[in-house]
């Protein structure tokens, strides 16, 4: 009753972040998918779902590798480094451009690369859908 579920809540996902991060086997990768909430500075975090987190951590801090969102031109990319207002963050080398395609398929291949973990197929259907996706570059002379 009352604020107990929103304390039920966030002890829940407390519980699933602990063990994917602390429990998992090193060769598992898991994606959290968030969305993005702004403060009155226009600092941007991860939204949850109310202080009891946000008072004890920054969230974020807890991963390697966090990605943002956003649209360019009318294209869908993934940003990959810290702008100084967002928590977005990758290891140095990791991604040659501060933007890449919005591509589940190819953050985990570049993850798995780096960390020279075992690959994933793509499927058939995949790598065509995804073989004309323009690089920022090409999308801004378009």
């Amino acid at each position: 009753t009352g604020f107990q579920k929103f304390t039920d809540i966030q002890k829940a996902f407390w519980d699933i972040v602990q063990m994917v991060t602390q429990q998992l086997a090193p060769d598992k990768i898991v994606y959290f998918m968030m969305h993005v909430e702004r403060d009155a500075n226009g600092h941007e975090k991860a939204k949850t779902i109310g202080k009891l987190l946000d008072e004890k951590i920054t969230l974020e801090g807890m991963f390697t590798v966090v990605l943002k969102t956003c649209v360019q031109d009318g294209h869908y990319w993934f940003s990959t480094q810290n702008s100084g207002l967002d928590t977005v963050k990758t290891p140095i080398g990791m991604f040659e451009d501060a933007l890449v395609p919005n591509d589940l398929q190819l953050v985990d291949a570049t993850i798995r690369s780096y960390y020279d973990l075992p690959a994933v197929a793509a499927t058939d259907a995949h790598k065509k859908s995804t073989s004309a996706t323009p690089t920022p570059k090409e999308a801004a002379s378009a």
